[in-house]
């Protein structure tokens, strides 16, 4: 007996999914996925069927990693992408870059040779997926520092007047916060959970982790070359200048630069990570070279959507005409947002749902410098300086090291402080981060500055936005992961590691097997 799960209402089908799965007739959406396994065109000439023709609609990580999976089988793949370039929010902004974006902004890019700005993704930890598909497509990486001791924290709101390296910042958090707990161990303040064995590793761990004194000093901390230096050891019996005492306990901590020791240590920031050689776009060049170029078509925007049954037939606009195509099954990549704006016959609650995921606005500014002054006045190689301002980040960068130029990422941020630059024109952006950037930086940061590109995503034609938040254990997150008749959906909103290539990676992945699987039971 056959039962279409679309006769249902979304709530009523995601309840009916979630039975589904708990039966073991479907995959549960918490449920680990199995390897994954390529399709192959062995697959089919042991059947004797052949490969369907699938329609991706966005050429963006996720789409390009459809048609180039599927591709190994012998699918015949058309990808339609409506920028002039494929892939997406993958968008690296060398010279002669060229965007105009919603509010009618044109901007060329006038870095020099070899400098680029990774205008949207710019790092990949060590485990991600995207590191086997490096491998798998010959791009080479190198690592990417995203972190360095020697980079700097500054906030302003908390009165700091001055930054302070991460070393410095760190050594006096570690050692205040062991001071307090030591002190705390040895007056019987954690008797009720240590035994007295426990007490003395405790003590002796806390000595080395915070540089404190011992049990005779009163578990004192008065900072420790770990601090930093003003001279640096040299030859002989020069043992270098370190920085003075720390500031007191209170002023540290009102400082608030503990808050940023968390970055370092995520799961998916935690180094080594890695970037490709070259720039983040040589991923997706190599993906729609393997493709063929010669299936992705650009400048098509799609403009309907209508699952006739037995296939599936998409409308869209290149070159001022109106055009069609028609495929056994369709995978749409496209922001979920901008998806539920396309006319399509999927029904009312599979628009809802596309509707339910908020767009997150994000930016960046590459800043090209005629001096690499970072490195040479205050040996600073690469790294992140945090701050709260509304630059959020500035990164320093992990190639090009004793070059003549560089480029400073002279802000990433994302929400509300990224909205305060996308309203502004280009050379207001430009103003507004070189203005902040000289509190922390000083003068270099504006005499040096050769040119600058700045990208708002939220004003990107066809994005509108970074990434999304998803409504994940909805009723509509729920409904997205299943197609809708021969229509899939795919893209790192997908998945649990959403604003990452990854995401888009594992997400193509998924919709790539349940597609197979589909064809191959006939």
């Amino acid at each position: 007996m056959a039962f279409s799960v679309r006769s249902v209402s979304a709530a009523g089908r995601a309840r009916l999914l979630a039975t589904m799965g708990a039966l073991g007739l479907v995959a549960t959406a918490d449920a680990p996925a199995p390897p994954f396994r390529a399709p192959a065109r062995s697959d089919f000439s042991l059947t004797g069927r052949a490969g369907a023709r699938v329609l991706v609609l966005g050429g963006g990580v996720a789409g390009l990693t459809v048609a180039y999976e599927l591709g190994k089988a012998g699918y015949h793949c058309t990808v339609l992408e409506a920028r002039a370039r494929a892939g997406g929010r993958n968008l690296t902004v060398r010279g002669g870059t060229v965007e105009t974006d919603l509010d009618g902004h044109t901007q060329r890019a006038e870095f020099s040779d070899g400098i680029y700005l990774n205008a949207g993704p710019g790092r990949i930890a060590q485990w991600m997926l995207t590191m086997d598909y490096c491998r798998e497509l010959a791009v080479p990486v190198e690592v990417f520092a995203n972190a360095n001791a020697d980079a700097l924290l500054y906030n302003a709101s908390a009165g700091m007047t001055a930054p302070v390296r991460y070393r410095t910042a760190r050594a006096d958090v570690h050692g205040y916060v062991s001071e307090l707990l030591a002190k705390a161990t040895d007056q019987g303040a954690l008797d009720h959970r240590l035994t007295a064995e426990d007490k003395q590793r405790l003590l002796s761990f806390l000595e080395q982790y915070g540089a404190i004194g011992g049990r005779t000093s009163g578990w004192a901390y008065t900072g420790s070359s770990r601090r930093g230096y003003t001279s640096y050891p040299g030859a002989g019996n020069d043992g270098g200048v370190p920085l003075g005492a720390p500031p007191p306990l209170a002023d540290v901590f009102a400082s608030n630069v503990g808050r940023y020791f968390s970055f370092e240590v995520e799961y998916d920031q935690a180094m080594l990570m890695f970037q490709p050689v070259g720039g983040m776009d040589r991923i997706t060049r190599a993906l729609a070279k393997a493709i063929g170029t010669h299936r992705i078509r650009l400048g098509a925007e799609v403009t309907g959507v209508t699952d006739r049954g037995g296939q599936v037939e998409v409308t869209y606009r290149q070159g001022g005409r109106d055009r069609l195509v028609r495929g056994d099954f369709c995978v749409t990549t496209l922001p979920p947002r901008l998806m539920a704006r396309v006319p399509h016959n999927l029904g009312a609650d599979v628009t809802a749902a596309l509707d339910s995921f908020p767009a997150t606005a994000s930016g960046k500014i590459g800043l090209e410098y005629r001096s690499r002054w970072w490195e040479l006045d205050q040996r600073i190689y690469g790294g992140i300086t945090e701050t709260d301002l509304d630059l959020t980040n500035i990164w320093y960068p992990s190639y090009g090291f004793h070059g003549e130029r560089g480029l400073i990422v002279g802000y990433y941020n994302a929400g509300a402080a990224a909205r305060v630059y996308s309203v502004l024109t280009p050379a207001q952006r430009r103003e507004r981060a070189v203005t902040q950037g000289v509190r922390i930086h000083g003068a270099k940061y504006r005499s040096e500055l050769v040119t600058a590109y700045s990208q708002a995503w939220d004003r990107t034609r066809y994005l509108e936005g970074a990434w999304t938040l998803p409504p994940y254990g909805s009723a509509g997150y729920t409904l997205l992961l299943h197609p809708a008749g021969r229509v899939y959906f795919a893209g790192d909103w997908l998945s649990r590691a959403v604003a990452w290539q990854h995401g888009a990676f594992v997400s193509a992945r998924s919709v790539v097997t349940a597609l197979h699987q589909r064809v191959m039971a006939g």
